[in-house]
């Protein structure tokens, strides 16, 4: 099994320090994008247009870091061309940066429904089901960054197993919220934006689970992608 100390015993101590950069860039693009999420949730339930506006107008700052690591990627590729386990490093970093550049365009979505809602009335809801989605996928987040940074195969596996609760949870939220357009027609807009916010959430959820998986790639050099849980934690086996 694949161990952080594996990537510092290259002859090359400029290969290790490269092979420690584009995980460290990684880390702080995931780092910043945490925090956008978080942002974003808080300025939806805030109604705080100000923030919100804030979080939509960074999103290019996330781009650009993920342009940055692409190209230092291919670069390593092309220079070292590196085999074994430092290929499948800069191969997951590749795929992980992916899906933290969506996280981030998902977190700018939720803060584009965040104007949107502070110009409706306030919701029946009172965010209850964002304020949850969104405490549940940050935590995720949270773990598949530090899965990453540790190469903690145990808390990627913990991370998979928490998506497909937040698929159940996601749709009980959209029960609930057509239970209250029913009721009440008038608060049709402020739910539909809501309901938005909620798929964003939910997509952030998956992205934090295609990280973990990923993870599992880069220790066991398995590809666990596209599996069912069952079938994922069979393949994955003991740890």
């Amino acid at each position: 099994m694949l161990k952080q100390d594996d990537y510092k015993q290259h002859i090359s101590e400029k290969f290790n320090t490269e092979l420690e950069a584009i995980k460290n860039h990684l880390l702080e693009m995931g780092g910043k994008v945490e925090q956008q999420l978080s942002e974003a949730v808080e300025a939806l339930v805030a109604r705080d247009t100000g923030e919100a506006e804030s979080i939509v107008n960074r999103d290019h700052e996330v781009n650009q870091m993920e342009l940055a690591i692409d190209d230092e990627c291919a670069t390593i590729l092309a220079r070292r061309q590196p085999a074994a386990s430092d290929l499948r490093l800069v191969v997951a970093v590749m795929k992980v940066n992916t899906d933290i550049e969506r996280i981030g365009d998902e977190a700018a979505k939720i803060a584009r429904q965040a104007i949107r809602l502070a110009e409706e009335n306030v919701s029946p809801t009172n965010y209850v089901e964002i304020r949850h989605i969104g405490s549940h996928v940050g935590a995720m987040l949270r773990k598949s960054l530090d899965a990453f940074a540790r190469l903690d195969l145990e808390l990627a596996v913990e991370v998979v197993k928490e998506d497909s609760k937040v698929d159940k949870e996601y749709d009980s939220a959209m029960r609930s919220l057509v239970t209250f357009m029913m009721e009440d027609p008038r608060d049709i807009g402020a739910i539909l934006n809501e309901m938005w916010a909620l798929r964003s959430l939910e997509r952030i959820g998956d992205h934090a689970a295609n990280i973990a998986e990923h993870i599992v790639y880069l220790v066991r050099g398995q590809d666990v992608r596209h599996r069912s849980l069952e079938d994922f934690i069979e393949q994955v086996g003991d740890i």
